[in-house]
C-alpha cells in the first residue's frame, strides 16, 4: 500500500501562482526598507534555546519548537527520570537548539555577537520564516514568514517616526486599508502602579493585549484570576473604554498619571511621536490605543500593532522599543526599535479584498508555438531578443498537436502567441495571435518587440 503523503498542520505548500504573489509582497516590503536606508540580513533557522527562552514571557517559551540532540540523545538520561520529569525538565536535557520563534531576538544575538563590524545606528531588514508550536487556525500558522526592520543603537523618537512612515508606505503600495495603532509600555507600567498593581505589570499586559479577541468581560475575569483585586480591576475600566481623538485621549490618561513618573516619562514620548507623525500626511490612520500591550516582555517604550480595515484578521504588523534586549546577552545601554510585517495574514487580506495585481503573476507573456525544427531554428533568435528586452517569453518544447499547445497557452494564462509557420517563414514575419481578445496580426520579425501590448 502506498504511503499516504501530507505536511504538517499550521505549514502549506506554495505553487507557481502563490509564489508570484508572495514575491510581490515581499519586493514590496523590501523596497521600502530599502528606500529607507535599511541592508539586510540572514541568521539561521536554529538557535541554542539559551538563546530563545525566557524572551518571550511564559506563553512563548512553550510556543518554541525544540530540536532533539543529535545522535543517542537519551543515553544520559535514566528511566526512572524518563517517568518522574516534568516535560519542560526532560525537553532541556535532552534538547540543545530550538527554531526561531521571532527574528528579534536572534537580531539582538547577531548584534551583540558582530558588534566589531557593525556601524551604528544599525539599520538591518530580514525576511526570514519563524515557527510557533501554536494552534493552528485561520491567520494564524506554526510555519509563517516575518519581515522585520529594526534601528539599533540610537535612542531617537524620529526612528519611530520612520517605522509609521514605512508602515504607511508598504500599505499605500499594496492598496490596504489599514489602522496604525501605537501605545507606549511605560504607560502601561504607569497604569499597573496606578491600580495599585505594579507587580502584575504583565499579568495586565497579557490580558488586555486580549480585548480585542476576547472581550472586556473575559479580560477582567483574567485579570481577577491572575490575583488582582476588584478595586484595581475596577479602576482599570474608564481607561480601556476610554475614546476620544489621540489628542483627548493623551490628555485624559495626563490627568490620571499626573503624579506618577513612569506613566509621565511615556505620555511625554507618545507626545513626541504624534507631534512628528502629526507634522505629515500620511495615508493611514494613526490611533493612540491604551489597550494596546503587545505580550512580548522586551518591549520598554512605543509599541505598534496595525489591523486591516476590511478584513477581521488579528494584526498584520507590529513592534515596538526595547531598550534592554541586548543586555541579556552582554551588550548593555543599546537601545532599539522595530517592526515587522506578517506577511501571511497580508496575503490574505489581499486574496479576500481582490487586490492583488494582475501583473504580480510574473509569469510568461509570450509563447512560440512550436511548429518543428526548421520553425524552432527561426523562432529561437526570436526568443532570445524578447528575454534580452525584459518580456517573460517561452517556446514550446515539442512540435506537439496544436490544440494540446494552445491549451497550455490557455492554462497558463499567457496573453500572446506567436506563430511561424513556413509561410510566415518565407516573408520574414510573424503571426501574433492575443489569447485574451483572439486578434492576431503579421508582424515583421524584427519589430515583434514594439508589437507587443503588454
Amino acid at each position: 500500500m502506498a504511503q499516504k503523503t501530507g505536511i504538517p498542520k499550521g505549514t502549506r505548500d506554495f505553487g507557481p501562482v502563490e509564489m508570484a504573489r508572495r514575491n510581490y509582497i515581499f519586493n514590496t516590503i523590501k523596497e521600502v526598507y530599502q528606500l529607507f536606508g535599511f541592508q539586510a540580513i540572514e541568521t539561521p533557522a536554529m538557535e541554542n534555546l539559551s538563546t530563545l527562552m525566557g524572551k518571550y514571557g511564559e506563553e512563548g517559551d512553550k510556543l518554541l519548537f525544540r530540536i532533539l540532540n543529535s545522535g543517542n540523545f537519551l543515553s544520559r538520561i535514566s528511566g526512572d527520570d524518563l517517568k518522574s520529569l516534568e516535560p519542560a525538565e526532560l525537553s532541556a536535557r535532552i534538547c540543545e537548539k530550538g527554531l526561531r520563534y521571532d527574528l528579534t531576538v536572534p537580531f539582538a544575538r547577531y548584534v551583540v555577537q558582530h558588534r566589531n563590524e557593525i556601524t551604528f545606528p544599525f539599520k538591518r531588514y530580514q525576511v526570514q520564516p519563524v515557527w510557533r508550536a501554536d494552534r493552528p487556525q485561520k491567520g494564524r500558522y506554526r510555519e509563517f514568514y516575518q519581515c522585520d526592520a529594526d534601528i539599533v543603537g540610537s535612542d531617537s523618537l524620529l526612528n519611530e517616526l520612520e517605522l509609521v512612515q514605512m508602515i504607511d508606505a508598504v500599505f499605500s503600495r499594496l492598496h490596504l486599508k489599514v489602522a496604525i495603532k501605537i501605545n507606549n509600555r511605560k504607560i502601561l507600567a504607569g497604569i499597573a502602579e496606578y491600580i495599585d498593581a505594579p507587580d502584575n505589570i504583565t499579568d495586565v499586559t497579557v490580558a488586555i493585549d486580549k480585548l480585542d479577541k476576547i472581550g472586556l468581560d473575559k479580560v477582567n475575569a483574567e485579570l481577577l484570576e491572575k490575583g488582582l483585586t476588584q478595586s484595581a480591576v475596577d479602576k482599570l475600566q474608564p481607561i480601556l473604554q476610554l475614546e476620544g481623538s489621540n489628542a483627548q485621549k493623551l490628555e485624559a490618561i495626563s490627568t490620571l498619571l499626573a503624579n506618577n513618573e513612569t506613566g509621565k516619562k511615556g505620555i511625554a514620548e507618545m507626545q513626541t511621536v504624534l507631534s512628528y507623525v502629526d507634522a505629515f500626511e500620511l495615508n493611514c490612520e494613526v490611533q493612540f490605543d491604551l489597550t494596546l500591550a503587545r505580550g512580548l516582555n522586551y518591549y520598554t517604550g512605543a509599541i505598534f500593532e496595525v489591523k486591516s480595515l476590511d478584513v477581521s484578521i488579528g494584526s498584520i504588523c507590529g513592534g515596538g522599543r526595547y531598550d534592554n534586549l541586548t543586555g541579556i546577552f552582554g551588550l548593555p545601554d543599546v537601545s532599539g526599535v522595530g517592526i515587522s510585517f506578517g506577511a501571511d495574514r497580508i496575503y490574505d487580506v489581499l486574496e479576500e479584498t481582490g487586490r492583488f495585481p494582475a501583473q504580480a503573476m510574473n509569469a510568461t507573456q509570450v509563447m512560440f508555438v512550436n511548429f518543428g525544427s526548421k520553425e524552432e531554428a527561426y523562432c529561437l533568435p526570436l526568443l532570445s531578443q524578447l528575454r534580452s528586452a525584459g518580456i517573460n517569453s517561452e517556446i514550446f518544447p515539442e512540435s506537439a498537436k496544436m490544440k494540446k499547445q494552445m491549451n497550455y497557452a490557455n492554462n497558463k494564462g499567457i496573453k500572446f502567441v506567436v506563430l511561424a509557420g513556413e509561410n510566415e517563414m518565407e516573408q520574414g514575419k510573424v503571426t501574433l495571435k492575443n489569447m485574451e481578445t483572439g486578434n492576431q496580426q503579421l508582424v515583421n520579425k524584427e519589430e515583434i518587440v514594439s508589437s507587443l501590448e503588454l
